[in-house]
């Protein structure tokens, strides 16, 4: 790699990217991302109307509360949009839209068959589990407008890398050592409560602040990483001493796994550490490095959980329930039986918006959705849900091959495979594919931390987005490669590099980097 002499464009002004000068596209983008949004509203609305028709036998107004508040927050959310991050990607905001305004009305549908029972269905606008999910969005949206507002170029996080890093792993030890009836919910110590009815879950935060901490550190040690010793069967394989960070990530995540008892959030840490280890390195041998210790750890506390008991006791009985689920349907078994019965009672088409009975599955507002909402909408309808996470994930992707700098690429493809992850984790577990992890869907089931959390993900993909498809003559992190926001000045990794190919017939650049 080597740095092209070009000449760095006019310097950014104070507030970077919201004060970047627009493209004619920037509106135009804009504007689809609008039509996407009001679309996506106009698919939640049918199914809160077909819900309500299924349940008390007619449309009232009962649904249009919760649909016009969520139509206003997601249009202000827009409206911000076009301020500060006028060329982000047009499709973050409705794919997330669509997913959250499913799982507030799913929520509320719940909230409408348990009054049906007492004679009533009327709902006020924020109380119930829907009303509650309905107050979280709007926090969880505000949160994500005010991480826009503050982080104005995301390589302004780096220079907090080791602070941020610090916070991630204070924040996912402090359940580890609060008393069970401060931080046990469910056998799992993810949770700092407060009193019994409020609780937030740290580790949904922690995990934006490592990945922060994970991206800056790989950026600048990853020449030494790339590094190979031996190569066996034709993958090359890294020195024995470059292992060590891998390492301290494994035992980190064994910690977890031990002192907090869930499977699913030890998975995350360290998964997210190995993929963004190999998106800096790009060796294969990672990948299979990091594959053999996850399961040589889970196979060791399955080992020790089934011997001695102790702290793995908790990993060995949901893996025994996974592997026999209905060797004890009543007890043991009960959530994971009847979330294959609600699933397989949904066969392909569902049966239908309110329908369906997902009260008989436990935690289905929470751990449990997509077993709830899978038995209502069946396969295609859950095959959907999955495509636009799918889609999400890729967009986020696609800003990460679009921004130039390095910490922006790893970081942006950490938060978009974090997400994905999360995603596989939870579906796997409802569906009998691993082991039950007790992670929550993203944006769809109840809950304010997890929601939060991952609004202020999105929210920093659409800065990303915003970096990366910023025109040339913009100022920013974007594919000018121009300097940092603030008008500092241009650094020698900031700007444009030309991969030179050896052996070419005119000596000169061959491929853009």
């Amino acid at each position: 790699m080597t740095a092209a002499a070009t000449p760095a464009p006019p310097p950014a002004t104070a507030g970077g990217g919201a004060t970047a000068a627009r493209s004619p596209r920037s509106g135009g983008r804009r504007n689809s991302e609008l039509g996407l949004l009001l679309f996506a509203m106009v698919l939640v609305g049918g199914y809160a109307a077909a819900s309500e028709a299924a349940l008390v036998g007619r449309v009232s107004l009962g649904f249009l509360g919760p649909l016009i508040t969520l139509t206003a927050i997601f249009f202000a959310a827009h409206l911000l949009i076009r301020w500060l991050a006028p060329h982000a990607d047009p499709v973050l905001l409705p794919a997330v839209a669509v997913v959250n305004g499913f799982g507030v009305m799913f929520l509320h549908r719940l909230d409408v068959a348990d009054l049906k029972e007492h004679g009533t269905v009327k709902i006020p606008l924020f109380s119930g589990q829907g009303g509650r999910q309905l107050m979280w969005t709007l926090l969880a949206v505000i949160c994500a407008v005010a991480v826009l507002a503050v982080v104005r170029d995301h390589r302004s996080l780096s220079r907090y890398a080791y602070t941020l890093g610090l916070a991630g792993i204070a924040l996912m030890m402090i359940p580890a050592i609060l008393p069970a009836r401060f931080s046990s919910i469910n056998g799992a110590k993810l949770w700092i409560r407060f009193g019994s009815f409020f609780a937030i879950q740290p580790g949904e935060f922690a995990k934006i602040l490592l990945l922060v901490y994970f991206s800056y550190y790989l950026v600048r040690k990853r020449e030494v990483l790339s590094l190979a010793s031996k190569r066996i069967l034709g993958i090359d394989f890294p020195r024995g001493r470059d292992l060590g960070p891998v390492l301290a990530v494994w035992l980190l995540s064994l910690m977890v796994l031990i002192f907090e008892k869930d499977l699913g959030t030890s998975l995350m840490y360290f998964g997210m550490f190995v993929v963004t280890l190999y998106v800096a390195t790009e060796r294969v041998s990672w990948l299979i490095i990091g594959l053999l210790l996850f399961l040589g750890g889970a196979f060791l506390a399955y080992f020790l959980g089934g011997t001695v008991g102790g702290p793995f006791a908790n990993f060995y009985e949901r893996a025994d329930i996974w592997l026999h689920p209905f060797a004890d349907p009543t007890n043991k078994g009960y959530q994971l039986v009847q979330s294959l019965l609600g699933l397989g009672t949904g066969g392909l088409f569902g049966s239908g918006p309110g329908a369906g009975r997902p009260d008989k599955v436990p935690l289905v507002q929470s751990d449990f959705i997509f077993a709830g909402m899978g038995e209502e909408i069946g396969l295609f309808g859950l095959t959907a849900l999955l495509a636009v996470y799918l889609f999400i994930a890729m967009r986020g992707l696609r800003a990460a091959i679009g921004v130039r700098d390095s910490f922006g690429k790893l970081f942006a493809g950490g938060l978009s495979f974090t997400l994905g992850l999360q995603v596989f984790v939870i579906v796997g577990g409802v569906s009998k594919l691993i082991p039950l992890t007790g992670q929550t869907t993203p944006f769809m089931s109840a809950g304010g931390s997890s929601l939060v959390a991952n609004w202020v993900l999105i929210a920093l993909l659409v800065r990303i987005s915003d970096a990366a498809r910023r025109p040339a003559d913009g100022s920013g992190a974007g594919r000018s490669g121009g300097p940092a926001a603030g008008g500092g000045p241009v650094k020698l990794q900031d700007l444009p590099t030309e991969m030179l190919r050896a052996g070419s017939a005119s000596g000169h650049v061959g491929d853009k980097s």
